[in-house]
């Protein structure tokens, strides 16, 4: 008798279980607007360079003598809001990494000439 009852109890749970499960959910969405998904590209965008320069070396162990913790500054990345990370990317994209266009040019120029004039190479036809 109390079988019985257990497997007819089993049996209809497991039938309302199904017909629940295959019951249709209300789903709830609203339009993302465009100018917010061009300000989420931009800050994973800023995050990514930003993480970008400062896992460098030369920058790492700048940081350390500073007395920041290299562990502790992906923490800090996460806690900047999306303008002071825009602001840190703008200024890490400003600092120069080398000489610039004109100091490579003019040092191009430079290397030429003395190689024209020691006679390793023939780059500059005299002109008729």
């Amino acid at each position: 008798m109390l079988k019985e009852f257990l497997r007819r109890g089993c049996a209809l749970m497991l039938c309302v279980s199904l017909v629940a499960a295959a019951m249709p959910q209300a789903a709830q969405a609203s339009m993302i607007g465009t100018m917010d998904v061009i300000a989420l590209e931009q800050h994973a965008d800023s995050l990514a360079s930003t993480r970008a320069a400062l896992a460098r070396e030369d920058v790492r162990e700048r940081l350390v003598a500073l007395g920041v913790d290299p562990a502790g500054v992906d923490a800090r990345l996460a806690a900047l809001t999306a303008e002071e990370l825009a602001q840190l990317s703008g200024k890490l994209e400003e600092l120069p990494a080398g000489a610039g266009v004109l100091e490579v040019l003019g040092i191009v120029l430079l290397v030429l000439l003395v190689l024209e004039f020691t006679g390793a190479i023939d780059i500059f036809k005299k002109v008729p």
